[in-house]
């Protein structure tokens, strides 16, 4: 980011920071990161690539359209969504035993995993208690923003 910002207080665009950051996204596989630094904010975000828009023009049939008693799509309730972009381990630190594990009782700030981003580690917390049913990610994992980790029940 730019030290000084130009006339007017506003800092200036640096080449060299965006430059850093898709260097950043590369390497890590990520799909958008995003720094704020003295009052300058730089996105920088990879478009997904859409295979059908890269094939051929072809005929698609439409999807059929859902019932009414179908079930709302989403996540299942209980699910505990990743808060942050990173890296998900289930243990403390390696060797040591996993935080939870599938029938396990956990109670409403129990640490579930730890997210690493951008080198903090993040304690990913219990927000209700109850029974392990489901651990959707496995040790080392990168997650994105939103995905589930884990269902309590």
């Amino acid at each position: 980011m730019s030290k000084e910002p130009p006339k007017g207080g506003k800092p200036g665009i640096d080449a060299d920071a965006i430059r850093e950051l898709s260097r950043l996204l590369n390497e890590t596989g990520l799909t958008e990161i995003e720094i704020d630094q003295n009052g300058a904010r730089i996105r920088v975000s990879r478009a997904a690539v859409n295979a059908v828009a890269a094939a051929p023009a072809a005929p698609v049939a439409a999807a059929p359209a859902a019932s009414p008693n179908a079930p709302a799509a989403g996540p299942a309730p209980g699910t505990v969504p990743s808060p942050m972009v990173g890296t998900v381990y289930l243990a403390p630190e390696p060797g040591k035993s996993p935080f939870i594990s599938i029938g396990k009782t956990v109670k409403a700030g129990d640490t579930l995993f730890i997210v690493e981003a951008m080198k903090t580690m993040n304690p990913i917390t219990a927000p209700t208690g109850g029974v392990v049913k489901e651990i959707c990610v496995s040790d080392k994992q990168p997650v994105e923003f939103g995905q589930s980790l884990c269902v309590i029940g």
